[in-house]
């Protein structure tokens, strides 16, 4: 099957007014649900990265653990867990960020990375970009690098893609909706 955007739109459910009035919420369960999706867009993201160099993949709680659990495996790469606060048992790195909803924290084991080790980090979708940039800047204190951050779907109009790219991350994303778009 050759990768079409459209093809993976129509799989991204849009359910309004969740989880709050006036906010468009992109579901991407339809698109886990068909293994013909589910498989394009891993493939999508493997041909890209097949022969890129990274070290780890980075993948952000929970739906980026969906996407980047499986990157992770058909590249052979550590992966590397970015959960939400007193989710980790061992010690962490904290970072706080806004959301489009209010504050929030990213954790990450202390011993995830090296000096030296580069991380390419997978979310569900970017947004205002806050958790993909608190994830940058844990792997920044770790004395590791942001090889880049990916995400199946890009919400352009809310900034996190731009903000990203103006702290000299470069992003990748299959498909992009602007926030009204049903």
């Amino acid at each position: 099957m050759i990768f079409d955007e459209f093809s993976i739109k129509t799989l991204i459910r849009p359910v309004v007014d969740f989880p709050k009035p006036g906010v468009v919420f992109r579901d991407i369960t339809p698109l886990f649900q068909s293994p013909r999706a589910l498989r394009l867009v891993a493939d999508s993201f493997i041909q890209r990265y097949v022969e890129a160099e990274f070290s780890h993949i980075g993948a952000m709680d929970a739906r980026g653990f969906l996407i980047g659990s499986i990157i992770a495996y058909e590249l052979n790469k550590p992966l590397v867990l970015f959960r939400k606060q007193g989710k980790l048992p061992a010690d962490v790195l904290c970072e706080g960020y806004q959301t489009e909803y209010g504050e929030a924290f990213l954790e990450v084991h202390t011993d995830s990375l090296c000096e030296g080790d580069s991380v390419l980090i997978f979310d569900d979708l970017i947004a205002t970009g806050g958790t993909l940039i608190a994830a940058a800047n844990l792997v920044q204190r770790m004395r590791a690098k942001v090889f880049e951050a990916a995400a199946i779907i890009d919400l352009p109009e809310l900034g996190g893609s731009q903000k990203l790219q103006d702290a000299g991350i470069s992003t990748f994303t299959l498909t992009a909706f602007a926030l009204n778009e049903q």
